[in-house]
């Protein structure tokens, strides 16, 4: 129990740093990919570390296969949350794209709003798409 516990405050901690150091002094486009690369480095590390510790893969005796199940179960869930918080991941940067793009053009031609809600709609679409994917995925525990 205090190993998970450990794990998961250096993974709370893997998260704050880059963003914390980000935050301060002065923001500019090459401090946020530094801090993102950063951030993406030591989050997947530590997640490559639980999962190395978590899922070991030893074989279960037969009176512990209620363990095995809740190991399996634990994979379903993070597969249920990688693929919600991934596609709103992706969405999300689709949105900022589109949503930016259709400001301007619609401040230029007001005549293009239709046009430009479509492809705002569609990016936030992916994010919906993720989120039934895991729905999918948890009904099936």
């Amino acid at each position: 129990m205090m190993v998970k516990l450990l794990l998961a405050l250096a993974l709370i901690v893997s998260i704050l740093i880059p963003f914390g150091a980000f935050a301060a002094g002065e923001k500019s486009r090459g401090r946020y990919k530094t801090a993102l690369a950063v951030n993406s480095f030591l989050f997947f590390g530590t997640l490559l570390v639980c999962t190395a510790l978590f899922f070991t893969g030893n074989a279960f005796a037969a009176e512990e296969t209620s363990a095995a199940a809740n190991s399996s179960a634990g994979m379903i869930c993070m597969a249920a949350a990688l693929s919600t918080g991934l596609s709103c991941l992706g969405g999300g940067i689709a949105v900022s794209a589109a949503a930016s793009a259709a400001l301007g053009a619609i401040s230029e031609d007001s005549s293009i709003l239709g046009k430009s809600l479509i492809f705002v709609g569609l990016a936030e679409g992916v994010c919906l798409y993720g989120l039934i994917i895991s729905f999918m995925i948890i009904g099936r525990l």
